[in-house]
C-alpha cells in the first residue's frame, strides 16, 4: 500500500518538479509550488462496497469474504498549457464485488497511468487511453463500473487533425486485462474524413466517410493432436468502411465490417479452453441507420447483421462461462433493443449474439450470429390539442425484432452428441426465420398539471430462452404493464408512486413490483422496492420470494452517498445493451462518489 502510494505521488508530481525551475525567478507573490499543483489537479473516488448476508429465502452466502468493496481513486494532473498526466489505483480489498472479473485479484493496485500532449491538431497519450472507431464494431475501449469492464489499451496513441476536414488515429499497445494486459498485440488505425467541407453539396448538409483497421497479433499454442490440423494465423485483422449522409430533418449512416479467418471456440464448458483447429472462420457486420427528426416528431430505423464477429484480444476469452464480464474484448456489440429502468421489464433481456459456437446435441446447434432491426417512434401532441391538453402528451414507440442467423451445418466426420473437427457451415445473409426475441412497447408521458405527472408503460415480448439461455425447449411470451406517478411540492420535494406487473403462462409465471420514493428536498430521498412472483411456478428459487430493496440517497456537492439494504434477484445486469450476469443474493450496500 505505501509504495503504491509513493509511485501515485511519484508520477504526479514529477511534472511539477521537472517544470517550476523555469519559475525559480518570479515574484514572491506568486503561489507556492504546492498551491500550483493542486489548482491543475483534478480526480475522483468512487467506492462500492457490500455487505453479504445470509437470508433463508436467498441461501447462505457460501464464500469466505462477506464484506467486500471494489473502490477507484483517479487522479489527473494539467501543466504547461499542453500536457496532462494521471493515474488510477484501484482497490478490490478483501475481494471484488461478486461476480466481477477474476482478474480482478488485488487488494490495491496501480490499475492505469498516462500521460498526455494535446494541440489544436495533435492529441498524443503515452500509457492507458480508450478509443472508439465509427459505432465500435471494430473498436471500442471503454470503461464502466457497474458492469466491471475496463477494456482500456496500454501503449501509444496519436490522433493528428491537418485539416479541418480530416482526422487520423493510430495507436499500439495491449488491452488491459485485470491489473495485467494481454498476451497480444493492438495495432490500429483510423481515418475521418467529412467530404462536404472539401466538395460544397447542394443537396446534402453533411456528407462523412470513415475508415478503420485493426490488427491483433497474437501467438497461438496448438493442443491439438490432429493430423489434419491447418496453421493458425498470428495475425488476424478487421476492416470497416462507413458512409454518413444527412439533408435536412432526413439522416442516414452505414458502417460493414470484415474480419479475418480465425480458430473457432470447440467448447462453452467451464475452466476449460480449447480450439478446433481444422478449419478458419471469417466474421463481417453490416450495421444501418436511417431516421428523421423533427420538432414534436421523430423516428429512426435501425438494421443490424452480425456473424462470427466477437472479437477478443486474447482467444481463450471467448469462453464466456469464464469470462462472464467480456474482459479484453475488443469491439462493442450491445443489444439494439430499448433499454427499461423498471425492474420486472428487465427479466428478460436480450443480449446480442454475435458470436460462432458450436453446442453438441444429438445434431450439432451452430450459433453463428444475430440478424434483426428496431424501429423508434417519438410523438408529442401539442399544447391545447385534444390529447395534448394544458401541458402536452409525450408517446414513444419501439419495435424489435431479432433472429439467429440461419445456417446449414456440413459435418461427415461427426457422430451424435460429438461435431468433429471439420465441421463447417454456410450462412443466409438475409432470413429472419429463426426469431429469438422480440419486443413491442408503448410509453405515454403526460403532465396533468403544475406538479402532477404520470407515465404508462405497456411492453409484449418473446424471449426464446431455449436458445438464449439453455437448449430447454422452453418459450416465454409475456406482457409487463407500468403505472407511475410523479407529485412535485415545491422546494424539491417530490413524491414518485410506480406499480408494475408481468403476466405470462410461461417459465416463472406472473411477478408484481412496486416503488415508492420520496425526496425531503433536492439532496435527500429514500425509497422501498420489491418484486414479487406471486404465482406458484416451476421455478423454485424465484417463486414467491420478496425481492425488496430499501434504501437511500444524499448528494452535497460534488459527493453522493447512498445506502441500500435488500435482496438481489439473480439475472443479468445491463448498462447500454451491455450486460453481465449477478447471483441471487442478500446484502448492505454502501455507494461512495465525490470529484474535485
Amino acid at each position: 500500500m505505501k509504495s503504491t502510494t509513493k509511485l501515485v505521488l511519484a508520477c504526479l508530481l514529477l511534472p511539477t518538479f521537472l517544470f517550476s525551475q523555469e519559475e525559480q525567478d518570479s515574484t514572491a507573490t506568486e503561489t507556492s509550488t504546492f498551491n500550483k499543483f493542486m489548482d491543475n489537479l483534478t480526480g475522483s473516488f468512487e467506492s462500492n462496497a457490500q455487505w453479504y448476508l445470509n437470508d433463508k429465502e436467498t441461501g447462505r452466502f457460501e464464500e469466505d469474504e462477506h464484506l467486500r468493496a471494489n473502490s477507484y481513486l483517479k487522479l489527473n494532473y494539467y501543466f504547461l498549457n499542453n500536457f496532462s498526466a494521471g493515474v488510477q489505483v484501484e482497490s478490490y480489498a478483501p475481494q471484488a464485488l461478486l461476480n466481477y472479473d477474476k482478474e480482478l485479484n488485488k487488494e490495491v493496485g496501480l490499475a492505469e497511468y498516462y500521460i498526455n500532449y494535446r494541440t489544436d491538431k495533435v492529441d498524443a497519450t503515452l500509457g492507458h487511453f480508450y478509443e472508439q472507431f465509427g459505432s465500435g464494431l471494430i473498436l471500442r475501449a471503454w470503461e464502466d463500473r457497474a458492469l466491471g469492464m475496463n477494456n482500456s489499451i496500454r501503449g501509444g496513441k496519436i490522433k493528428y487533425t491537418p485539416f479541418s476536414f480530416l482526422q487520423v488515429t493510430g495507436l499500439y499497445g495491449s488491452q488491459r486485462r485485470g491489473f495485467d494486459v494481454s498476451d497480444s498485440e493492438i495495432m490500429a488505425f483510423n481515418a475521418e474524413l467529412n467530404i462536404n467541407e472539401i466538395v460544397k453539396s447542394n443537396f446534402f448538409d453533411q456528407i462523412s466517410l470513415g475508415l478503420s483497421y485493426v490488427n491483433r497479433n497474437e501467438d497461438f499454442t496448438s493442443t491439438s493432436t490432429n493430423t489434419e490440423k491447418i496453421e493458425i494465423p498470428k495475425n488476424v485483422g478487421a476492416y470497416s468502411a462507413r458512409l454518413g449522409l444527412s439533408f435536412k430533418d432526413i439522416y442516414t449512416n452505414v458502417e460493414y465490417v470484415m474480419k479475418d479467418k480465425d480458430v473457432r471456440l470447440n467448447n462453452i464448458q467451464p475452466n476449460k479452453v480449447s480450439f478446433s483447429e481444422n478449419k478458419l472462420f471469417d466474421g463481417s457486420a453490416l450495421l444501418f441507420n436511417l431516421g428523421y427528426s423533427a420538432r414534436g416528431f421523430g423516428v429512426n430505423y435501425t438494421f443490424r447483421r452480425l456473424e462470427n464477429m466477437s472479437f477478443y484480444s486474447q482467444r481463450e476469452d471467448k469462453n464466456l462461462i469464464n469470462n462472464p464480464t467480456n474482459r479484453a474484448t475488443l469491439n462493442y456489440l450491445p443489444a439494439l433493443t430499448k433499454q427499461h429502468d423498471y425492474t420486472l421489464a428487465n427479466i428478460y433481456i436480450y443480449q446480442a449474439q454475435p458470436g460462432l459456437y458450436i453446442e453438441n446435441y444429438e445434431s450439432p446447434r451452430a450459433k453463428a450470429g444475430e440478424i434483426g432491426n428496431q424501429i423508434d417512434v417519438f410523438y408529442k401532441f401539442k399544447r391545447g390539442s385534444l390529447l395534448g391538453g394544458k401541458y402536452g402528451t409525450k408517446v414513444s414507440a419501439n419495435l424489435a425484432y431479432w433472429a439467429a442467423l440461419n445456417v446449414k451445418i456440413s459435418d461427415p466426420d461427426g457422430i451424435p452428441y460429438f461435431s468433429s473437427n471439420n465441421l463447417t457451415y454456410e450462412s443466409d445473409f438475409l432470413n429472419f426465420d429463426n426469431k429469438i426475441y422480440s419486443e413491442f412497447n408503448l410509453e405515454v408521458n403526460k403532465k396533468w398539471t403544475k406538479n402532477f405527472s404520470s407515465i404508462f408503460t405497456f411492453i409484449d415480448l418473446h424471449y426464446n430462452s431455449d436458445y438464449l439461455v439453455e437448449a430447454n425447449g422452453a418459450k416465454v411470451d409475456a406482457w409487463i404493464g407500468v403505472a407511475e406517478g410523479t407529485y412535485k411540492f415545491g422546494k424539491g420535494k417530490s413524491l414518485r408512486v410506480e406499480a408494475q406487473h408481468l403476466s405470462t403462462d410461461d417459465d416463472a409465471r406472473n411477478w408484481l413490483g412496486g416503488t415508492v420514493e420520496y425526496f425531503f428536498n433536492s439532496n435527500f430521498g429514500v425509497y422501498l422496492n420489491d418484486s414479487y412472483n406471486y404465482e406458484d411456478s416451476p421455478i423454485e428459487e424465484n417463486s414467491k420470494i420478496h425481492f425488496f430493496n430499501l434504501g437511500g440517497s444524499f448528494t452535497k456537492g460534488a459527493t453522493r452517498v447512498s445506502l441500500n439494504y435488500g435482496r438481489q434477484r439473480g439475472g443479468l445486469i445491463c448498462v447500454g445493451g451491455v450486460c453481465r450476469p449477478v447471483s441471487k443474493n442478500t446484502g448492505v450496500t454502501l455507494n461512495l462518489a465525490t470529484s474535485f
